[in-house]
């Protein structure tokens, strides 16, 4: 039996030796308790076994119902999503405020250098599920397309930068976000990624053009694998995320096909109870290495990034534009006047013993001396 196959432990009860029922308990006592033991390890032993099979087809029901609730919400949102971009059209800073109010799980990438760059010159960004524009129905949603646009700038030539995510399954079934580099115009001197979108996109041209997405034998990769030994998208810019691949390795559109049709087949193999639906042991002798290739990926979280931003960002736009403006009206000079006033008049001395002896006494001591200071309630 494979370690996949393995039924989950179940529980058992232990058999209590009567004899030693018998020194603790009266005999009638004693017999009931023995048959109560025996009746329970009865029932535990006729309870199912649950494969991992079985849990793993639970979990395939609920991933397909996800995957159809996505496919509803992109369709039934776009009419909403197409007047909020009427809207903010006549919001030249929308889009800045949008990232400057930015969770933490994208914040976290954006340098001062990117934000000196999305502050003065992006105009918009839009979020599409690829797939869903081909095929609405058997399209899966969570590939993704998210694009940039932005105004002429001294940083690159590109007036739109554009990354495209296809969620694809590997032959070993890993699933996840595949991507290809971006090759973004950098002006000279200005890049702030230090040469690794350059570097991403110039190994993904080497890779392309012998065939091999995964090719390690080119000066190419050992360039940028040498580069990545102190730099990645941990410690550069957000603009390090447009060379992003895979968190693990690139899965082209084919392999991708044929491990799905695999995983489909297994798939309706364990509903209906088949042993064909059940996963093969591991190889232990896999050379897990071969099928990592991070030691040339320029931004490890570049698919977290990505669906921040497809899931969080965009469909929350307005909320975040909304707090962003919100700060800004804490941090206007006549705001911060006004609580300076506020706060001297908490800070000026109050007369105790007119709030005392009451209004009267305050009224007379006021016909008799300077006028007591306002008291702020």
């Amino acid at each position: 039996m494979t370690k996949a196959s393995q039924a989950l432990p179940t529980f058992s009860a232990y058999e209590p030796a009567h004899i030693e029922l018998q020194k603790l308990l009266p005999f009638e006592s004693a017999s009931q308790a023995y048959r109560l033991a025996q009746h329970h390890s009865t029932m535990a032993d006729e309870v199912p076994e649950i494969s991992y099979e079985d849990l793993a087809s639970i979990e395939d029901d609920f991933e397909e119902i996800d995957t159809q609730i996505m496919r509803k919400q992109y369709d039934i949102s776009k009419p909403a999503y197409a007047k909020r971009a009427e809207a903010i059209a006549k919001i030249p800073t929308f889009w800045p405020l949008v990232f400057e109010q930015a969770p933490p799980e994208i914040d976290q990438y954006i340098q001062p250098a990117d934000s000196q760059i999305i502050n003065d010159h992006l105009k918009s960004i839009s979020v599409s599920r690829i797939e869903l524009e081909d095929k609405p129905e058997g399209g899966n949603p969570r590939s993704l397309k998210i694009t940039f646009n932005f105004s002429a700038n001294e940083y690159f030539g590109n007036e739109k930068l554009e990354k495209t995510f296809w969620y694809r399954r590997a032959s070993d079934g890993w699933t996840g976000l595949v991507s290809e580099p971006v090759k973004v115009d950098w002006k000279k001197g200005k890049d702030p990624t230090e040469g690794l979108t350059d570097g991403a996109h110039a190994l993904s041209a080497a890779r392309r053009k012998v065939g091999d997405m995964t090719g390690k034998g080119m000066p190419e990769y050992t360039s940028l694998a040498k580069k990545l030994e102190s730099w990645n998208g941990q410690n550069t810019t957000f603009f390090t995320w447009f060379g992003f691949v895979s968190g693990r390795r690139y899965v082209n559109a084919e392999e991708s096909e044929k491990a799905t049709k695999e995983y489909q087949q297994k798939k309706e193999a364990r509903k209906q109870g088949d042993d064909a639906g059940k996963d093969e042991a591991e190889d232990e002798n896999e050379d897990e290495e071969a099928e990592d290739d991070q030691a040339v990926e320029v931004h490890e979280a570049g698919e977290d990034l990505a669906v921040g931003i497809a899931e969080d960002l965009w469909p929350n736009a307005i909320k975040f534009f909304t707090q962003a403006q919100e700060m800004g009206d804490m941090s206007d000079p006549e705001f911060e006047d006004d609580m300076d006033d506020e706060e001297d008049e908490d800070d000026e001395p109050v007369d105790i013993r007119s709030l005392v002896g009451g209004a009267e006494k305050g009224k007379a001591r006021d016909s008799n001396g300077p006028p007591a200071k306002k008291v702020k309630r």
